[in-house]
């Protein structure tokens, strides 16, 4: 699958994410809401997402809550197989837990750009994340002896590197 421009959107999105935090500490009140420091600064009123946060919401836990929903964006971009559920739900058990309306107005904002975001993704708070969907203590998974190292691993690994985002080995004749 080609997904070289949702991948595009998506750090677009981040940029979008990480100057909306660059304002709101350029505002210097820490304490104060985002939803108040939006009406107040015209700077933050071209977020739109900032909308979908609860209007109680502080500018140090916004802080706090986009660092540990975006800081694994970067390289999950990059990896050669997209990991769709780990980008939105990192954000959604992080920045958006307990707000479900928020939540849903989130994805709705980000999928006029990447329609697959945040799709299959149930409303769970963290807790209920926390708690394994089966039980996992009678299961035995057998251990496959590593494969042998050497010329052939650092093969694979020149290989592993072709396509987007790095570009197609060029003739070197």
């Amino acid at each position: 699958m080609d997904d070289r421009f949702d991948r595009r959107e998506l750090l677009l999105h981040l940029g979008d994410i990480l100057a909306a935090l660059n304002c709101l500490n350029d505002a210097n009140e820490p304490g104060a809401s985002v939803a108040h420091l939006v009406q107040k600064h015209a700077s933050l009123q071209d977020f739109a997402f900032l909308g979908a946060l609860p209007p109680t919401m502080t500018v140090t836990e916004f802080s706090a809550r986009v660092a540990r929903s975006f800081f694994s964006w970067p390289s999950e971009l990059l990896e050669a197989d997209l990991n769709r559920d780990t980008l939105a739900s990192t954000v959604q058990q992080n920045l958006f837990d307990g707000n479900p309306d928020g939540w849903n107005a989130y994805i709705g904002y980000v999928q006029k750009k990447v329609k697959w975001f945040g799709t299959g993704l149930s409303i769970r708070s963290k807790d209920a994340l926390a708690e394994p969907s089966h039980d996992v203590s009678n299961e035995v998974s057998p251990v496959e002896a590593p494969a042998k190292v050497g010329a052939a691993a650092e093969a694979n690994a020149r290989d592993e590197k072709r396509g987007w985002p790095w570009p197609e080995p060029r003739s070197k004749s």
